[in-house]
């Protein structure tokens, strides 16, 4: 079947050959640090030097990767595709935008973006961030906190996320744990939908039994080899 409407959801797996931790896997980031002591609300008003930190480091380390081959296969396919599509991805990192794509969103916010809590804006914010820095929209100062989506939190852009789910007629889910909701239950909005369901991934995710087909390896390796075969089908439709 050649789709005329795709969304794409990708998890920390796809960033992982670029040198970027996963979070559940053995050795992830959630095995050497508390997320409720750096991914929560309550975790900030207890000590958001350390949330700063936290996050600071990480987008130092943001600063020195870059795209992989699973990254440009999909941006790849943004600009091949002429149909309906959309890029969900659950990490804040910016490597898909680094390799060219446009048609996305970044579900759980984005680590070079800051959140004023005095007046609600949203500044790029590619440095370090800590209790004294001053918002550029309002000057307030020591209100600013990174713009990721914490646990207890809602998800940014899910009307549009489910708009597109219930529209489409492929959903790929690409290096996720499929353990973490509201991301987890995409494909069974998709399904429901009538779409083909394709999970790729370094191994079966908890929820594999719910997808179509679903086709382990590298994500360098099996993401490139999906986008080409499908972009090799709709060139033959279209000759």
């Amino acid at each position: 079947m050649i789709p005329s409407s795709i969304v794409i959801l990708t998890g920390a797996g796809i960033s992982a050959e670029s040198g970027l931790s996963t979070f559940r896997d053995i050795g992830g980031i959630w095995s050497k640090i508390d997320y409720r002591d750096v991914a929560t609300p309550e975790g900030y008003a207890r000590n958001p030097g350390l949330v700063h930190d936290f996050y600071n480091r990480r987008r130092r380390k943001m600063k020195s990767v870059q795209p992989n081959a699973a990254h440009h296969a999909l941006a790849r396919l943004d600009g091949a595709f002429d149909g309906d599509f959309l890029l969900v991805t659950q990490n804040i990192d910016d490597l898909h935008e680094s390799a060219g794509a446009r048609r996305l969103v970044h579900m759980h916010g984005e680590l070079a973006s800051a959140l004023c809590e005095a007046c609600g804006q949203r500044s790029r914010w590619p440095g370090d961030m800590s209790v004294n820095s001053q918002c550029p929209h309002c000057a307030t100062v020591g209100r600013l906190r990174p713009d990721v989506v914490w646990f207890g939190e809602m998800p940014y852009h899910m009307d549009r996320i489910y708009a597109a789910l219930g529209g489409c007629d492929l959903f790929v889910a690409i290096g996720t744990s499929g353990s973490v909701y509201p991301a987890a239950q995409f494909v069974e909005e998709a399904a429901l939908a009538g779409a083909r369901t394709v999970e790729l991934n370094l191994e079966p995710s908890e929820n594999h039994a719910l997808f179509d087909d679903s086709i382990q390896g590298q994500a360098t390796k099996v993401v490139p080899q999906f986008v080409d075969d499908l972009l090799a089908r709709m060139g033959a439709r279209a000759g």
